[in-house]
């Protein structure tokens, strides 16, 4: 750090010993108060300008003029007059109020330019299955956000979240991914699923755990929730019988017959009522999961992140 940061950090440039630049200026209200007063010549009709009544305004100057040590209004019943001192003030919080108002316009832009875009990753479920409702709701409160959505498995969300690649992360496994910080929008199960033909399918007991652990399934590759909560679950799975990287595709390959899968609750809606897949119960295992909102730790969520947030609690609470 170069000496002058250093400098003001650490309050240089202050007269030893004297309180804080805050304690020491008027703040903008009272100073925008001392402009209107001089516009309009009437602690009245600045006091309406501002939309405060006419005993705060005066309340404001008495303090304002405390604080300075300095008599800035002249009161009478024609109407209130700067002092000398008061001309020579509002001179300086003229420059002062101009500065705040472009401090404000930059403040402005940079909130214009993060509401502009909203970039969200998530894992295959929850883009698939969630996101959608999520998406439309957010439309409606932010018209003008433009959203792109990347989705992939909870270990890609994580890196694009650390990376500043996305403002928002939606994951599905059993832990937060480290330097995140979570919250818990939604409780999701996963089932058992094969093809109608497929011999589980007749079963008329349920599944052991032990038999799925060392059954060869169709799963979603190394990284997902879905696999992160099942292997845990089961202690260990057996080599599986196709690797996917997607919901959908793992789906397909169970109503073509190649073997039984686990799937989310979610994904799987309409092919059960269609019977195009059929449930097989598991007993001796719990398969259920958390799905959590993530954002890098520290960052917590704000503009149209913050929203969309909000709208996945309010969907799923």
């Amino acid at each position: 750090m170069r000496r002058s940061e250093v400098d003001a950090a650490n309050g240089a440039g202050r007269p030893p010993g004297a309180a804080p630049l805050a304690h020491r200026v008027p703040d903008l209200g009272a100073l925008e108060l001392l402009l209107a007063v001089a516009r309009l010549g009437s602690l009245g009709g600045a006091a309406r300008d501002l939309g405060i009544t006419q005993p705060a305004a005066s309340s404001r100057i008495r303090s304002m003029e405390r604080q300075l040590g300095l008599a800035l209004v002249d009161r009478s019943p024609r109407g209130s007059r700067l002092t000398d001192a008061g001309a020579l003030v509002t001179d300086w919080a003229r420059r002062v109020v101009e500065a705040a108002e472009a401090f404000d316009a930059g403040a402005q832009a940079l909130r214009d330019r993060r509401d502009s875009r909203l970039r969200v990753a998530a894992s295959m479920t929850i883009a698939e299955y969630l996101l959608p409702g999520w998406l439309i709701a957010l439309r409606t409160r932010r018209p003008d956000t433009a959203v792109s959505l990347l989705a992939g498995n909870s270990a890609m969300v994580a890196e694009r979240l650390l990376t500043g690649e996305a403002d928002l992360g939606f994951v599905e496994g059993l832990s937060v991914p480290a330097g995140l910080d979570s919250v818990v929008i939604a409780h999701d199960r996963l089932i058992v699923v094969t093809a109608p033909a497929h011999p589980w399918a007749r079963r008329r007991r349920p599944l052991e755990a032990a038999e799925l652990a060392a059954t060869p399934l169709i799963l979603r590759e190394t990284g997902s929730g879905t696999r992160q909560v099942l292997d845990a679950a089961l202690g260990g799975l057996a080599r599986p019988l196709i690797e996917l990287s997607s919901t959908t595709a793992v789906k397909a390959a169970a109503v073509s017959g190649a073997g039984p899968a686990v799937l989310s609750e979610l994904a799987v809606g309409d092919e059960l009522s269609l019977r195009r897949l059929v449930t097989v119960p598991v007993e001796g295992v719990a398969l259920r999961r958390d799905l959590r909102a993530v954002w890098p730790t520290g960052h917590r969520p704000t503009g149209p992140a913050r929203d969309l947030l909000s709208l996945t609690r309010s969907e799923t609470g």
